[in-house]
């Protein structure tokens, strides 16, 4: 992502936190929320954070699991700055369209080529989808009260988000699965542009989206060779987004309060993420925020929602948006040393090869 990009989506995420912030605090005493912030057990803060840990780790242990089976046994810890790396760029960029691209050039600047880091991101990429559409299902089934509860207007971003997501899982599968007909449907879609004149230079196109189709085939040979693998992943994911889900119960035992489950709490941000992750908004904020007031007042009535969604949030993304901003400092800063290292060790080597010999 260019720095152009980079500094439009900064600066259009600052814009939306501080709009959102505005909106959450206009009728909200200061000194009556910082009273009840002050009544926030800290414990169960340090918890929400280490569950991060644990939604941001699972994702690595996914990196390094299916990297290794391509060939790559990198350490856990680089690809946990990988990880880092896409929890930071997502945040800053529309849809999160900017993480994976960036967590591929890290990958690639430590010895991974680029076709293998983009199958490892979209072999991710499809576990994750299919572990939120599944999640989401079956909190649809077992509690169809949160949906009810959601309103009209959150029940449209829900469809929304539901409609979105299937289209691209079912996509990707398509594309890796069923590549004949995925090819006729996209050249159909390609001769359509063509005529109407969204798409301006139709071979260019088209070889792109042969490379594309390469990936994909790529990675189906993955799944089908490592079929065992999938399973491991989908638990990963599982435990991933478990964890992400989890936040907003522990926030609820921070402020002291109980009757509701935490299986509750988990469908309904479970709901909450599937309706929001979609949306052409950096890290979803607004959207975010506006859904959780709406959807979680039934769980902390509405005097405690506002705090409730303040504790969440900065537990969950913008504490979490700062430590991977660092980290992603980090990497980048000891990926350029290490580069560095290489060229200068390169040029070194062939400068002893050009001295004769007596």
């Amino acid at each position: 992502m260019s720095k152009g990009k980079r500094l439009a989506g900064g600066i259009l995420l600052l814009g939306l936190i501080a709009l959102t912030f505005y909106l959450l605090l206009r009728n909200q005493p200061v000194s009556q929320l910082l009273e009840v912030l002050g009544r926030v057990k800290p414990g169960y803060v340090v918890l929400g954070l280490g569950l991060m840990f644990v939604f941001v780790g699972s994702e690595a242990m996914c990196s390094k699991l299916i990297l290794g089976r391509l060939g790559h046994p990198l350490p856990y810890r680089r690809c946990l700055g990988f990880s880092f790396v896409g929890f930071y760029v997502s945040s800053i960029t529309p849809s999160a369209t900017g993480g994976q691209p960036a967590q591929i050039y890290y990958m690639s600047k430590n010895g991974v080529p680029p076709a293998h880091g983009a199958l490892n991101m979209m072999m991710i990429a499809v576990c994750y989808q299919v572990t939120v559409l599944l999640y989401a299902a079956v909190t649809a089934i077992a509690m169809p009260g949160l949906i009810t509860a959601m309103g009209p207007g959150m029940g449209l971003l829900l469809l929304y988000g539901g409609v979105v997501m299937l289209a691209l899982t079912a996509g990707m599968l398509c594309f890796m699965f069923l590549p004949n007909a995925a090819r006729r449907l996209m050249n159909g879609l390609l001769n359509l542009g063509a005529r109407l004149r969204l798409v301006r230079d139709r071979a260019a196109a088209a070889e792109k989206l042969e490379r594309q189709m390469a990936e994909y085939r790529s990675g189906a040979e993955c799944f089908k060779k490592n079929a065992a693998l999938v399973p491991v992943l989908l638990g990963l994911n599982l435990v991933q987004l478990t964890a992400l889900f989890l936040v907003p119960f522990v926030v609820y035992k921070a402020f002291g309060l109980s009757g509701h489950g935490a299986m509750e709490l988990v469908g309904a941000q479970a709901l909450l993420t599937l309706a929001t992750s979609s949306l052409p908004l950096p890290g979803a904020v607004g959207a975010t925020e506006g859904g959780f007031v709406t959807l979680f007042a039934l769980f902390f009535g509405t005097s405690l929602v506002t705090p409730a969604v303040l504790v969440s949030r900065g537990i969950s993304f913008y504490a979490f948006l700062l430590l991977s901003g660092c980290v992603t400092l980090a990497v980048h800063l000891s990926t350029k040393r290490r580069n560095s290292e290489k060229n200068t060790c390169a040029a070194a080597a062939g400068l002893n090869r050009a001295v004769p010999t007596a």
